[in-house]
């Protein structure tokens, strides 16, 4: 089966990569809702999140505060939004789990469905302003 983040995960495909360990990636979302929008990424494939075991539900959440706190210091943003699609019914669009991070502004308007499609530079900037402000506990 031919899976984008499994392709991305394996060095196959290019992202924008803010966080890599040996089990997990976190990259730039090429269609964000907002800027700094990221997704943190199992390298094991599966699905859905019942797909996977509690063990690695739980090491795939304990990612999540540490990518959070290097985009809130990166973007400035006020706060932020975590989701976990499940299924096409669900707005899963790439059947492979993943944490959509969402940076949330109190100036801005905060729809859910606007999308804007970010330049590779503006990735390039700030996945590597992210990257470098990630810190591991």
């Amino acid at each position: 089966m031919k899976c984008l983040f499994c392709d991305i995960s394996a060095g196959k495909k290019e992202a924008h990569l803010i966080y890599e360990d040996k089990t997990h990636i976190a990259i730039m979302d090429k269609y964000p809702i907002q800027m700094g929008h990221s997704l943190v990424i199992p390298k094991e494939h599966h699905e859905k999140i019942t797909d996977m075991s509690t063990e690695n539900v739980s090491l795939l959440f304990s990612k999540v505060p540490v990518v959070v706190q290097a985009i809130l210091k990166a973007t400035g943003a006020d706060g932020f939004n975590i989701g976990q699609n499940n299924g096409r019914a669900a707005n899963q669009i790439i059947p492979h789990v993943h944490v959509h991070i969402i940076p949330r502004y109190e100036k801005m308007n905060n729809p859910w469905k606007r999308r804007m499609i970010a330049t590779d530079e503006e990735l390039k900037k700030l996945s590597n302003k992210i990257k470098s402000l990630i810190e591991l506990r």
